[in-house]
């Protein structure tokens, strides 16, 4: 049986990799280095574009129970972010570039994958067909799915933050320490003055911005530019990636305001400048973000950018199986679907390769509970809302639990979507054996 997945990102490598693994042939679509987007920089598969960091692992955390429930399902993701993380404190964070070329190299050592670099612009229904094309899908294909779909413009603005060079930090300024001393010092932090903040955040509202094409510039909350959060007020920043709370100075001092940066390859080579999304110009990154102390003499490996997002408007078009309501044999996978984040991405790329398979099992497709966070995410982009955007991993989607100790409930919730998760592994098992 053949399967097509559009897409080698982070949901289409999960989903090529299940299905392989069960014998099928896959057809695996990736239109980079033919094509590439406004992002990426490499072909490889899975490549992080946003950010390092696939965020906390503790279960007490729904990014973190989220993950453990993938484990759960084998993901290939997970195996390969392990593989190749990074020191940050109880955070995941990965080797870019380590990371990626292992997926890539065991995507590519699955004979029954065939690997397709061109650009996918026309959908058959009658296919067995998963499209995790992501956040970057094509103008061609987006096109395409408007016109199956009926639907109308979709998509938000993303951003990236600036990864700049290690030996150009000034370490006499920037010290390594986490927040209350909790975990291994893992994160630098850049202190300000309360004058030093001042003279930052005018020069940071009043930067000249890349100009985008739409009339209306439609940003992502939990990617937000830094200098569109700062036009909210200082106080954004002070309470938000800024906060210096729990990160006094080796000398003792609590700083009026601190940016953090995260290493971002396993040479510590390079670090990422933690919630500092932007589309400021380059130029303007460079005398702006220069004003941070410690980075007075900074160079930057890459530069921050944002760019176009496309999503679907999931209640429309799926059921909370990933499977479309129209077309039984197309299924949505990653962040094209509704979902926000890497870890959601992937989970997504999983479930869609289960459901595909049992499809084509003929068997009852698997429906996650709530209780579960994959299944709280999936419940989520499948219900009717008078104005559908994406959405992360957080607490507020799952059923509440009211009868535990508002201490012990992030615990509880984790401790319950671990039993559930591992029911529906042992459903699934059982389905696809019957």
């Amino acid at each position: 049986m053949q399967i097509k997945i559009i897409g080698g990102g982070l949901a289409g490598s999960e989903a090529a990799y299940h299905l392989a693994k069960l014998g099928y042939e896959v057809l695996l679509y990736e239109m980079r280095p033919t094509k590439m987007t406004p992002a990426h920089q490499t072909a490889d598969f899975g490549e992080l574009v946003c950010s390092n960091s696939l965020k906390s692992s503790s279960l007490e955390n729904a990014c973190g129970i989220l993950k453990a429930e993938m484990e759960e399902f084998d993901s290939l993701v997970m195996q390969c972010a392990k593989a190749h993380s990074v020191p940050a404190g109880q955070s995941l964070s990965v080797d870019r570039e380590a990371y990626a070329k292992m997926l890539t190299n065991i995507i590519k050592s699955f004979p029954n994958i065939k690997i397709i670099n061109e650009e996918v612009t026309k959908i058959n229904p009658d296919e067995y067909t998963i499209i995790a094309t992501g956040p970057l899908t094509s103008d061609s294909l987006a096109e395409q799915i408007k016109e199956l779909f009926g639907l109308a413009d979709f998509y938000f603005y993303d951003a990236q933050a600036p990864i700049i060079y290690a030996d150009s930090i000034d370490y006499n300024k920037a010290y390594f320490k986490s927040r209350y001393d909790k975990g291994s010092a893992d994160y630098l932090n850049c202190p300000f003055t309360k004058e030093e903040f001042d003279r930052f955040y005018e020069a940071l509202i009043t930067a000249e911005e890349v100009p985008t094409p739409d009339f209306e510039l439609k940003v992502f909350e939990a990617c937000m530019p830094i200098e569109v959060m700062a036009k909210r007020g200082p106080k954004t920043l002070t309470f938000g990636p800024m906060k210096p709370v729990g990160l006094r100075t080796p000398e003792g001092v609590s700083p009026y305001a601190v940016v953090q940066l995260r290493q971002d390859d396993v040479a510590k080579t390079m670090f990422n400048i933690v919630g500092f999304q932007t589309h400021l110009k380059f130029g303007e990154q460079k005398r702006v973000f220069s004003m941070i102390p410690g980075l007075e003499n900074v160079r930057f490996a890459k530069y921050g950018r944002i760019h176009k997002n496309t999503y679907i408007n999931a209640p429309k078009i799926l059921n909370n199986t990933l499977q479309t309501k129209k077309f039984p044999k197309i299924f949505f996978a990653g962040q094209l679907s509704g979902v926000e984040g890497y870890v959601e991405s992937f989970a997504t790329g999983i479930v869609a390769a289960l459901n595909m398979d049992l499809l084509i099992q003929g068997k009852e497709l698997l429906a996650f509970p709530p209780e579960t966070m994959i299944g709280s995410l999936l419940n989520y982009i499948s219900q009717p809302q008078t104005e559908f955007v994406p959405m992360n991993a957080n607490f507020g989607i799952v059923p509440s639990l009211t009868d535990v100790n508002k201490k012990e409930r992030k615990k509880a919730y984790g401790t319950r979507a671990l039993a559930k998760i591992k029911e529906m592994k042992d459903l699934y098992d059982s389905r696809r054996s019957s």
